[in-house]
């Protein structure tokens, strides 16, 4: 009689046991400990991240402030054809009044051919 008498008090105190152990594992502090375990490894990777990103984003800021600065250039450009037709106009004006002073000025004063006993 006496061997499942000890057999329930073993029982008892290895639930007993399980149960304190279970308790001390997930006691708080020890919660806390391993989160500051997880912290204290995974903080340097985490701050090279946010330390890559920050640059990428300067980054990419400098890029967006190119392209919109090339963009306003273009846009720029393209307001100012009307002036470009303008001076194209003009300087084929002044190429087709110099042309007509070249021609007048050859006209008052041509230029005689060169006799064979000159050359």
């Amino acid at each position: 009689m006496e061997e499942p008498e000890m057999q329930l008090k073993g029982k008892k105190v290895t639930d007993k046991f399980t149960e304190s152990v279970y308790v001390l594992a997930n006691e708080p502090s020890v919660a806390l400990y391993r989160l500051q375990e997880h912290v204290r490894r995974s903080l340097p990777e985490l701050a090279q991240h946010k330390a890559d990103m920050q640059r990428w984003e300067e980054q990419s800021q400098g890029a967006i402030y190119t392209v919109e600065y090339a963009c306003s250039a273009v846009k720029n450009l393209v307001d100012s054809s009307i002036y470009f037709r303008s001076v194209e106009g003009l300087l084929k004006q002044a190429i087709n009044i110099r042309d007509h002073m070249n021609a007048a000025t050859q006209g008052h004063s041509p230029k005689e051919p060169p006799t064979p006993s000159s050359v």
